[in-house]
């Protein structure tokens, strides 16, 4: 079921994505292929992630993400890629780990629903 959200939201989001980039499933999946150094990281809730997340990601939920982004990346110039279930909420937390002076952070196009619909490699629980 596609969610609805109010304008305000959308807007927050938008202002967000012109200092944010986006990447897509492909392009991230390339750099996974490609032995890349990058931080995949994972912003949805406890629930979503236990389900079933991204190969190779870490997990750190979007209400934590601040506080705790120093105990995954020291280096503000490594690049950390974040994803959520459709793109928006990845956005705000990478808008704001920008602000915190981390110097390379983009998103996943459309998140965890975007991977998927790519029949891209996930883990889900056993």
């Amino acid at each position: 079921m596609a969610r609805t959200y109010s304008q305000q939201f959308i807007t927050l989001v938008e202002d967000a994505l012109t200092r944010v980039e986006e990447i897509t499933p492909h392009d991230v999946k390339e750099k996974m292929d490609n032995d890349e150094d990058f931080n995949l990281i994972d912003v949805r809730e406890p629930d979503e992630w236990e389900s079933a997340h991204i190969s190779g990601a870490e997990y750190i939920g979007k209400g934590v993400i601040e506080r705790d982004i120093h105990e995954e990346v020291h280096d503000f110039d490594e690049e950390i890629i974040l994803y959520d279930g459709d793109g928006h909420r990845a956005v705000l937390a990478a808008d704001n780990l920008k602000k915190m002076g981390y110097r390379n952070v983009k998103t996943i196009k459309g998140g965890y629903s975007s991977w998927t619909e790519a029949g891209l490699p996930i883990v889900t629980k056993e």
